[in-house]
């Protein structure tokens, strides 16, 4: 691949990856609860997910699914039944959860938050047979004609995707932390009293309650937008139909 391609390559895979959707949802929603870790370990798990399908298209198995009606569906709706199970986990969280997380902030309860994190996102990506298409239809447009080793060079370019696709996931979770970060440090400020006022002492238990209300609307929305892209997903057509 000449220069300019590679860099036409890299930057088309740059913006693909800053369009939201459910693995930026997924970064997002953590990183916004949880703190800068939980976001970069949703973005790992998220980017892990992906190595699936460039394995997969790599090895043929992608064209295989693309072709045979019986596979996609298969995998389409167990990708379905997945997002919509995510986003129903955030609309049944209660207010307590969320204002736990808010009054946490960066600090997680232990390796079983990790893991689950990071296997939540590792399946939101891993199970949803668009990524695999995607790759089928956007690496190839990339490699040249005459390549020998076609399958080794996909491999390479979905790799260097991947890897620059994990900065720009990387990224959404920093900026989400840092956004709720700035709406707690907002949060303290109005509850700590100002110079000459007694101490509002009473009032310390409270001081997340706006706050707390704020990322159990949020739960809601990003709740409602997994079902939705769960049931987007179900009703995804066959390419091969």
């Amino acid at each position: 691949m000449e220069l300019h391609q590679l860099l036409l390559f890299v930057a088309a895979g740059l913006l693909l990856n800053l369009t939201p959707g459910p693995d930026v949802l997924y970064i997002v929603s953590h990183a916004l609860r949880q703190g800068a870790r939980a976001g970069m370990v949703a973005a790992l798990g998220i980017t892990a997910g992906c190595f699936v399908h460039i394995l997969a298209a790599a090895a043929g198995v992608s064209a295989l699914m693309a072709a045979s009606a019986t596979a996609f569906t298969v995998l389409k709706w167990a990708g379905a039944a997945y997002l919509v199970y995510v986003g129903l986990r955030m609309l049944m969280s209660g207010p307590s959860s969320a204002m736990d997380s808010v009054a946490e902030g960066d600090r997680m309860t232990g390796a079983k938050d990790i893991k689950s994190i990071f296997f939540r996102g590792f399946w939101t990506n891993a199970l949803n047979p668009k990524v695999a298409l995607f790759f089928l239809a956007f690496v190839p447009q990339f490699i040249a004609p005459g390549v020998e080793h076609k399958a080794l060079a996909f491999l390479l370019l979905g790799l260097l995707f991947n890897f620059n696709g994990l900065w720009v996931n990387l990224g959404w979770a920093l900026a989400a932390a840092w956004l709720a970060e700035r709406l707690s440090a907002t949060a303290r400020r109005a509850a700590a009293p100002k110079a000459g006022e007694p101490s509002r002492g009473a009032a310390t238990p409270t001081k997340w309650g706006s706050l707390g209300a704020l990322f159990l609307w949020l739960d809601r929305i990003a709740g409602v937008m997994f079902v939705c892209f769960g049931l987007k997903l179900a009703l995804t057509d066959n390419p091969t139909t």
